[in-house]
């Protein structure tokens, strides 16, 4: 339950991603703890990965927020947590890992296609929330659908 104050503060601190309500990250932390990660540099957190089971897709592991902070970006880190994220008990059952990514998010949009190469699989992308869904401007968002994932040894990063 305490780190859901630490992951509202981490996605503030990144000055690029969505900033939801501290409620938010504290139902997040509290229940689908087991499906998000933190990473940490000696003792100060420097990326994390929310996300979650979609309840009608088992075995699709949901990124719903992925972020490293400034001073780390560009050296691996994001990659390094994904797959430290599906090596998590509660995500080794998933065979694909789905995110919504906006069009002009190009480094997630790398970062999901280096997974399907570490993977040796696809990553799939498709038109699906569009601006018109959302009560506030906001830009369309890409699914990004990557798997079949092969569970044996990944691509070092």
């Amino acid at each position: 339950m305490q780190d859901g104050a630490s992951l509202w503060r981490l996605v503030q601190s990144t000055g690029t991603l969505e900033l939801n309500s501290a409620y938010f990250y504290v139902l997040m932390a509290t229940d689908f703890g087991r499906t998000c990660l933190l990473a940490h540099d000696h003792d100060q957190l420097v990326g994390a990965i929310v996300g979650y089971h979609p309840p009608t897709q088992p075995h699709t592991a949901f990124v719903w927020q992925i972020g490293v902070q400034p001073s780390h970006q560009g050296q691996g880190l994001g990659l390094r947590m994904l797959q430290a994220w599906l090596a998590l008990p509660s995500n080794q059952h998933c065979q694909w890992v789905t995110a919504t990514v906006a069009d002009n998010n190009h480094a997630s949009a790398a970062l999901f296609h280096s997974l399907a190469r570490a993977h040796h699989t696809t990553c799939v992308e498709a038109a699906h929330f569009t601006p018109a869904l959302f009560p506030i401007e906001h830009p369309a968002e890409k699914l990004f659908r990557v798997g079949p994932l092969d569970r044996g040894t990944p691509v070092p990063v």
